[in-house]
């Protein structure tokens, strides 16, 4: 009987390390030295991908993670307790998060009130299908629209079919596919683009999202900038210029964080650093030339210049 148990027990383990790996997986409670993402384990939305009379079950998962980014959480310095954000009315005190409602304010504490009956009442086809209305070229869409990127996966078996046709589709014919979804509550415009096996699924924003640019810009002096200045920049350009490989890029501020936590678990004695000071350009030629000689070039000469 002993045996029996302990050989139970034995089995439980590798068990629990699995459900522990993938609950790391997942995001949750990753230690501070952790920052490999992975494929959230449940779909962020799922539904129908249609292209005319043709349609397949889809699912859409996060493209990017977030969670191993370090979060804090607020304490009670006394106590090390953690705090709670309780909803409190003004008037009354603390109130049931589940029974708060939504509302909508027209004026100066006057609001519309839904409940969530009535937002659900609002149905509209894009709820539970991503429509393919429109292709268009990639070059077409300006940058300041292109939003989160997700990844378009097959739902069920039965669609595999319909979805490589899709998909191979838009490979041959090199065109981005426009449609409409509702994710979050809200109707957002996404751009289906193929990749590999599979599509790529990236939400745009709408026209009244974007800030115009002549607008941002439109107080920018128009000044001609002197041309030998024009030259060395672009020959520092030119210098630093390389594939884009984003793996050669951390986020430096992330991993000091994740040092600093390191060596105060350890009980470190921790010395605050020197503030940095601002390097504030005074001749912008000399920093020109400067920043040029120290990548091991040559400032153009007068003579240069002048042919």
């Amino acid at each position: 009987m002993a045996k029996a148990a302990a050989k139970k027990k034995a089995k439980a383990r590798p068990q629990a390390r699995s459900k522990a790996k993938a609950a790391a997986t997942r995001g949750h409670h990753k230690p501070a030295n952790s920052n490999e993402p992975s494929l959230s384990s449940r779909p962020m939305w799922q539904g129908q991908l249609r292209l005319s009379l043709v349609s397949c079950p889809v699912a859409l998962y996060g493209a990017t993670s977030r969670t191993a980014d370090i979060s804090f959480h607020l304490l009670n310095p006394e106590t090390n307790n953690r705090i709670r954000m309780i909803p409190t009315d003004p008037d009354t005190g603390p109130v049931e998060r589940a029974d708060l409602v939504k509302g909508y304010e027209i004026s100066k504490n006057h609001y519309v009130v839904l409940s969530n009956d009535e937002i659900k009442a609002v149905k509209l086809e894009t709820t539970k299908t991503i429509d393919i209305q429109r292709f268009v070229d990639e070059k077409e869409i300006d940058r300041l629209y292109w939003n989160d990127p997700y990844y378009l996966l097959p739902n069920d078996k039965s669609g595999n079919e319909a979805y490589a046709v899709i998909r191979e589709a838009l490979a041959q014919t090199g065109r981005i596919a426009l449609g409409r979804v509702v994710m979050h509550t809200r109707e957002r415009l996404v751009a289906l683009e193929p990749r590999d096996k599979g599509i790529i699924c990236y939400t745009l924003r709408m026209g009244d999202e974007v800030v115009s640019p002549a607008d941002a810009f439109g107080d920018i002096p128009a000044t001609r900038p002197d041309k030998q200045m024009v030259e060395i920049a672009r020959k520092i350009i030119e210098q630093q210029a390389g594939a884009f490989e984003p793996d050669k890029f951390e986020d430096r501020y992330e991993n000091a964080l994740r040092d600093l936590i390191r060596r105060k678990e350890k009980g470190e004695t921790l010395v605050t650093a020197e503030p940095v000071e601002d390097d504030n350009v005074i001749d912008l030629m000399a920093a020109l030339k400067k920043s040029l000689k120290a990548k091991g070039g040559s400032a153009p000469t007068a003579k240069r210049k002048a042919r």
